[in-house]
């Protein structure tokens, strides 16, 4: 009898031993997950999800290591060759994404390697190959600032919101870009002067204690839908459009700046901001005003901010003195100085 019930206590042992063993190698082979394009919360959900094979080719799916989710940081591996000096990271805030170039990463360390740590923030994660290393691509939830520490050959990032970090924010949006020229008077195009204007304006911002914000600054057309989206996330304290004038009347000249009527802030607002852009732009060129203007449907970006917004149209391309003056390179800075002593002044700072 008492023989019996040992055998039957050490077949029950080995059974649970067997269930025990099968479950833990279950539940270690379901640890990792491959972050697609899914919210968040749906991968978080996955949790029998396998890991998908990485196959070698230009654009692979970065896995993510399920647990240490309480952390404030994503993790990411690096090879032991790897310095902070090294590393490249690029904040594409417009397409709400993050570029990270790793040198010397080999072409199979990130099949190997997964990322883990907070991934809230991060829809999908993808790498590519380079010549010389390797470019991880992260597309996040929103628009952010992160802060990175290096530690024992780990790249921790935190994710923060702008506001988080800066005090003052400014968005400033040259129009048009790629294929849409914007008015034209020959081979002057709208879009060239506007950017070369935000770009005299970068070197002077970049020097100052002001966080700004651009929705391009190369010859891309970000959709309208995106540059108004990036001054209402960031809760910047004004979002500011140029442009460029045309009229049927060769004769008029001069500065116009319209302002967002739809949204009001009492004490400072779309229409302050519009006021002290066409008073401090008029003075530096030492132009002409022409006064503000309420915006129409066809002014969609400064209408559906959220935050103090205005477009200053900053002279006439179909006046020909006024366009020859747009060509130079000077009087692109002295327009340039005119909005940064605008914003300079708005914040009390002049």
């Amino acid at each position: 009898m008492q023989q019996s019930l040992m055998k039957r206590t050490a077949i029950v042992s080995v059974v649970f031993f067997v269930i025990s063993f099968i479950t833990i190698i279950y539940l270690s082979a379901e640890k990792v997950v491959t972050v697609v394009d899914v919210a968040q919360d749906e991968v978080q959900k996955q949790t029998t999800v396998k890991t998908e094979t990485i196959q070698e080719s230009e654009n692979n799916n970065l896995t993510f290591l399920l647990g240490e989710a309480d952390t404030s940081f994503l993790r990411i591996p690096l090879p032991k060759e790897c310095r902070a000096d090294d590393i490249i990271i690029e904040n594409h805030y417009m397409d709400q994404e993050l570029w990270i170039f790793i040198p010397t990463a080999e072409e199979k360390f990130y099949a190997d390697n997964a990322i883990s740590g907070n991934r809230e923030m991060v829809k999908q994660g993808s790498y590519e190959f380079a010549q010389d290393g390797c470019r991880l691509k992260f597309q996040l939830t929103d628009v952010y600032e992160c802060r990175t520490i290096l530690e024992n050959q780990n790249l921790y990032i935190n994710f923060l919101f702008p506001r988080e970090i800066y005090d003052k924010i400014v968005v400033i949006d040259p129009a048009y870009g790629g294929i849409y020229t914007g008015n034209t008077n020959g081979e002057l195009l709208e879009k060239e002067v506007t950017l070369r204007i935000a770009q005299k304006l970068k070197e002077k911002l970049d020097g100052s204690d002001v966080k700004a914000y651009y929705t391009r600054m190369d010859n891309e057309n970000p959709s309208e839908e995106s540059r108004v989206f990036l001054a209402n996330k960031t809760k910047a304290d004004m979002y500011i459009r140029i442009e460029l004038n045309v009229a049927d009347d060769s004769s008029i000249y001069g500065t116009e700046t319209v302002y967002n009527g739809d949204y009001f802030i009492p004490g400072f607002g779309s229409v302050e901001l519009a006021d002290c852009l066409e008073r401090e732009v008029v003075t530096s060129i030492k132009g002409k005003a022409l006064g503000l203007v309420e915006a129409t449907e066809n002014d969609y970006t400064i209408r559906q901010a959220t935050v103090p917004a205005a477009t200053v149209k900053v002279g006439y391309l179909s006046n020909k003195q006024e366009a020859n003056l747009l060509s130079r390179d000077e009087y692109v800075d002295k327009i340039a100085t005119g909005i940064y002593n605008a914003i300079m002044q708005i914040y009390g700072e002049e």
